[in-house]
């Protein structure tokens, strides 16, 4: 039977369960959080995002959730310096143009800040004279930093990132360091 985990990433925790980093001995991962023979990141995250992460024993389903190709629907939520106006966000619904091409256009709305959304340790940059708020960015490609690169092409870095859902799974319930067992 297969299996699939959903755990809620940490900020500063690696999407991986060992580090052969030679920072190794400070930097935390998958196994600080969970002991589960066979089951491997289905995608990646970064050490400074959180959020959902899922977790598969199946190759293939795996490769579903994390192929490109698949274009697998992968909703953000990301606090950014600034308040975009709508000039900026078409630009994300367009698609930007980065460095390793344009990006294919997502979708992205203003939003207030997600309810139940826990505190993030160490907390963002505050900056009085810098506003700042929440947009909702869906996207469907998983290039390396995406998220933050598109923002900050338009003009709104990317000050913290939660990852909300992926397909039709959600964080729904799962406290930062939490996982449970969802069904494939």
């Amino acid at each position: 039977m297969t299996r699939l985990i959903a755990f809620n990433k940490p900020f500063n925790v690696l999407s991986q369960f060992t580090d052969k980093s030679t920072l190794a001995s400070s930097r935390e991962t998958l196994s600080d959080y969970m002991d589960v023979p066979r089951v491997y990141p289905a995608g990646r995250l970064d050490r400074d995002s959180e959020g959902l992460l899922l977790l598969t024993d199946d190759g293939k389903l795996q490769a579903r959730i994390s192929d490109p190709k698949a274009k697998m629907a992968k909703v953000y939520w990301a606090q950014i310096e600034g308040i975009p106006d709508d000039t900026a966000l078409q630009a994300l619904r367009s698609g930007v143009d980065l460095n390793d091409g344009r990006t294919a256009p997502a979708k992205v709305r203003r939003m207030d800040e997600p309810e139940d959304l826990w505190p993030r340790d160490p907390p963002i940059r505050f900056r009085k004279s810098v506003p700042n708020c929440w947009i909702e960015l869906t996207i469907i490609e998983g290039r390396n930093r995406q998220v933050r690169r598109m923002t900050a092409a338009v003009g709104h870095p990317t000050l913290r990132l939660v990852r909300a859902q992926i397909g039709d799974w959600t964080l729904n319930g799962l406290a930062p360091g939490e996982w449970r067992d969802i069904k494939g």
